[in-house]
């Protein structure tokens, strides 16, 4: 009766600006859940704090070298890091049962700096823990000599409890539907079970995870370590819940990048177009890359229509999910969202096209599979997105988005409008009271000029909204700047280190 009664209600429910520091007055806010304090001190603008130590013992961390080399696969960094793992007790607090249940939140830190530098991810792309591990590697040395780099398995991903609550064949369905389709009441039923599985398997823990209570877990992090304020890196919409943690406490802001930042005044609506206009430019910026390597295709949006019409007319099978227009169109996101691996999604579309699924299938693995012990991120990068939105549109007004985003930008305009049907079924979140943040310490935060995952335009109107911060805009293409770009690199070890601010509308070269 309990399963009959949930499958009703998802059909149901199917069916139906400036920068700078503010001038205003400061109020009063809370430095902790119950613990207000004087926020005179924030007034006005704020240095970059000093750097204070954590507590080394403050959590039970125990070496764990062969654990993350077996999760980070066959791409794990090469170099002699030292990787130590934790488990933190947090509160799960549910709208529904506030400040009720536990949670177990999964760390790894590398380096030998005095200085906690916490990360934290997208929950759908790579588990915060594993990003700390490739992002150490590719940092420059002093930044692991000044801090100790913390990788966090945000609520609900990787080893933090991560989630895998929506069935194989239902995750499949809503990877390989052919987003060009003029009929979408197949998606429509696979989002239903989606949200319907995942309501049975999570019960009233579903709407625990979210943005908001993952930056609680940050201030317990904080908390843990014995540090005054919270030194992060928050990349795509890990960065959501960096600003979100600097709403909630303002006091412990400490030095802060945000690598990529989602728009924080659209709706959903608006963000996926946003995502499909930076999803066309950036498919443009690898078509020339493409013709200056000198790549096996040999005009990339005709070759990728060509497999688009080839895949209509037989898919490609896999193990768990097929090549089909709506997946392969899928991977190539991913892969265009990862500048490094460009000149293998050229090969893997060269291969697709002559039968071989494989190259587009390695993109595909991590999210729609439980690979190299972590969950699929398919499941934790939806959940999670529908928390984080009170966005519900019904399916007609879905199809005339489609229909129009299609006409608009031609390759992926329809796959971003039908995402929009994937959190129907969800009960829209639960509206959490804030105060935008008065007064912080200089953000950075860091723009690519073509992300498919948080676009240029966004991560500008973030830093908009944030007084103080400064924005470096990185004229390079894939997610995120840091690490690919050697200027936006050194500005950030210089203010994370140094304490040098950089000049606010930096540009960096491609």
């Amino acid at each position: 009766m309990r399963r009959a009664a949930l499958a009703l209600l998802a059909v149901s429910v199917l069916t139906a600006c400036s920068a700078g520091p503010s001038t205003r007055p400061v109020i009063a806010v809370k430095g902790g859940e119950n613990q207000p304090f004087d926020q005179s001190a924030l007034a006005g603008p704020q240095p970059v704090p000093p750097l204070g130590e954590f507590k080394e013992d403050s959590l039970a961390w125990s070496a764990c070298n062969e654990q993350m080399k077996d999760r980070l696969g066959a791409d794990a960094p090469q170099g002699d890091q030292t990787y130590e793992c934790s488990r933190m007790t947090v509160v799960l607090d549910p709208p529904g049962r506030p400040g009720r249940g536990t949670l177990g939140i999964a760390l790894m830190r590398v380096g030998t700096g005095k200085s906690a530098l916490v990360v934290v991810n997208d929950p759908g792309g790579e588990p915060g823990t594993l990003k700390a591990a490739r992002l150490a590697a590719a940092l420059p040395k002093e930044v692991l000599s000044t801090f100790t780099i913390i990788g966090m398995d945000r609520r609900g991903t990787g080893r933090s409890d991560g989630m895998s609550c929506v069935p194989q064949a239902t995750r499949a369905q809503l990877v390989e539907y052919d987003p060009a389709e003029t009929e979408q009441s197949n998606l429509v039923v696979a989002a239903g079970e989606a949200s319907q599985e995942c309501v049975l398997d999570l019960e009233g823990r579903l709407t625990a995870f979210d943005s908001w209570r993952a930056a609680a877990d940050l201030e317990r992090l904080r908390d843990s370590l014995g540090s005054d304020r919270l030194n992060a890196l928050g990349f795509g919409e890990g960065s959501r819940v960096i600003t979100t943690y600097a709403q909630r406490y303002p006091n412990r802001i400490g030095r802060t990048v945000l690598d990529g930042a989602p728009d924080p005044a659209l709706d959903q609506v608006g963000v996926l177009e946003s995502r499909a206009v930076a999803a066309e430019a950036t498919f443009e910026a690898f078509a020339r890359d493409c013709k200056t390597r000198g790549c096996a295709l040999a005009n990339p949006r005709e070759d990728v229509s060509a497999l688009l019409t080839q895949l209509r007319n037989g898919r490609l099978r896999g193990e768990y999910v097929d090549l089909t227009p709506g997946s392969a169109l899928n991977a190539i996101l991913l892969g265009l969202a990862d500048r490094a691996r460009w000149p293998a999604l050229a090969d893997a579309v060269v291969k697709a096209r002559a039968g071989d699924a494989s190259g587009l299938f390695a993109l595909l693995d991590p999210v729609v599979n439980d690979l190299d012990e972590n969950p699929p991120r398919f499941d934790a990068g939806l959940i999670i997105g529908c928390n984080d939105t009170s966005t519900r549109i019904p399916p007609d007004r879905v199809k005339a988005l489609a229909a129009d985003w299609q006409g608009k930008y031609a390759l992926f305009g329809a796959v971003f409008a039908r995402r929009l049907l994937h959190c129907n079924p969800f009960p829209p979140p639960k509206a959490e009271k804030v105060d935008p943040v008065k007064s912080a310490p200089p953000i950075v935060v860091l723009s690519t000029a073509n992300d498919v995952s948080t676009p240029a335009p966004g991560s500008e109107h973030a830093a908009q909204r944030l007084p103080g911060a400064v924005l470096i805009g990185w004229q390079g293409s894939g997610h995120g700047a840091l690490t690919l770009s050697g200027c936006a690199t050194t500005a950030v070890k210089d203010y994370l280190i140094e304490a040098k601010v950089p000049s606010n509308g930096t540009v960096c070269p491609p």
